[in-house]
């Protein structure tokens, strides 16, 4: 699936509609996705500010999709675990960045050569519209190369 296509269909999945997460774009080579949401009614808690559960969905599941688009039907990635650490209450649009390069790509290969577990820890900031970080999160992935199944001699 394209990059243009992902994007949509993100963008019509019920719980982004739901909590207004609108993902802005997807590069075709699925190494830089920027996502945003505007403060609404639907979405803010009792103080008025960003509800964290809407925060923390914002980041997921971005990494995992990148690396996946970007190794290939050998792997093996899953999104493993998140932590958000809430730095100031978010108001007004808030955005997240996520980027993966080739380098960390190579990594992962490496560390995955011969069937090995993988799982790093990438993190991303959530800005507000003056770019102070609303929300430090992290998102831990498990990866590994697919077992090759061997076919019996005859």
């Amino acid at each position: 699936m394209n990059a243009w296509t992902m994007r949509l269909l993100f963008n019509l999945y019920p719980p982004y509609l739901g909590t207004g997460i609108v993902v802005q774009h997807i590069a075709p080579d699925f190494r830089h996705i920027v996502v945003d949401m505007k403060l609404r009614f639907y979405n803010r808690n009792y103080v008025g500010t960003h509800f964290g559960g809407s925060l923390s969905a914002m980041t997921d599941p971005f990494y995992m999709l990148m690396v996946m688009k970007n190794l290939g039907s050998d792997y093996i990635v899953w999104d493993k675990f998140g932590t958000i650490d809430y730095r100031k209450p978010g108001r007004g649009r808030v955005r997240a960045e996520f980027r993966i390069d080739e380098p960390f790509l190579a990594e992962i290969r490496e560390a995955t050569a011969g069937g090995r577990k993988f799982e790093p820890t990438l993190a991303v900031d959530i800005v507000d519209e003056e770019g102070d970080v609303v929300s430090h999160t992290t998102r831990t992935l498990y990866i590994r190369r697919k077992r090759r199944k061997r076919v019996a001699e005859e």
